[in-house]
């Protein structure tokens, strides 16, 4: 969008502020939903603890879409914090996507950002082997590479980092396009009183449209993120 990105040096590393200063305010609007919903709890929920508890109660519908609940309830917390902090992560850029400060861009979703994405789909990959380990067995676990046959070893392999690479990819794809999008249209509308009435309904569709987009792509993260675990720590795979 022909911005630069504000970044900070240590060593060999290269952070970039922007995605890290986003990645603190998502976390924290996390922490404070969960903690505003939780803090009274009722036999009879209301407003956010009815929310919350929404939400639990669906994270617990895709578990057992892909596994048994014995197996599968411990990773209702991961399933919870995985569907809630994507989403906000993906919504965080639309109200004021694109703002900068001396040529850097400060202001996006950090899930736009494909390390952020990398890494969580990296980490769902390295959960899932832990977990295939620690319930089934390393013998198992090995086992299941030469499963039917020993020759597909090698397209098991690949397979494992095609998966974590479509996870994250998916994920940056979808959200890094609509912020691109709506960066043309603020573009546009900035131009002139010609240009800001052409633009405003559009980017308002897709203010809209981008919303739907952000839940879809939570769901379906969290969704594989299941999907994975279960073929690592279910006894029928």
């Amino acid at each position: 969008m022909g911005h630069g990105a504000p970044t900070f040096e240590l060593g060999f590393l290269t952070f970039n502020l922007s995605t890290v200063l986003m990645l603190i305010i998502t976390a924290a609007i996390v922490f404070i939903i969960a903690v505003v919903a939780t803090r009274n709890l009722k036999l009879k929920p209301t407003g956010m603890q009815n929310f919350f508890e929404w939400i639990m109660d669906f994270v617990k519908g895709i578990i057992n879409s892909n596994m048994d609940w014995k197996t599968g309830g411990r990773f209702h917390i991961l399933g919870i914090t995985l569907i809630m902090f994507i989403a906000v992560a993906n919504l965080l850029g639309l109200p004021f996507s694109g703002i900068t400060i001396k040529g850097d861009l400060w202001w996006k979703s950090p899930t736009a950002d494909p390390v952020v994405t990398m890494t969580l789909a990296t980490m769902v990959t390295v959960l899932a082997t832990y977990y295939g380990i620690r319930m089934r067995g390393t013998g198992h676990y090995l086992k299941t590479f030469v499963q039917p046959m020993s020759f597909l070893l090698p397209l098991k392999i690949i397979e494992e980092f095609a998966n974590t690479l479509t996870l994250g990819l998916r994920l940056y794809g979808n959200i890094y396009a609509g912020e691109i999008l709506l960066g043309l249209l603020a573009g546009l509308a900035g131009s002139g009183l010609v240009g800001f009435f052409g633009a405003i309904i559009p980017m308002m569709a897709w203010q809209g449209f981008s919303i739907f987009i952000g839940f879809i792509q939570a769901f379906i993260f969290t969704m594989l993120t299941m999907v994975y675990l279960s073929h690592k720590v279910s006894a029928d795979h």
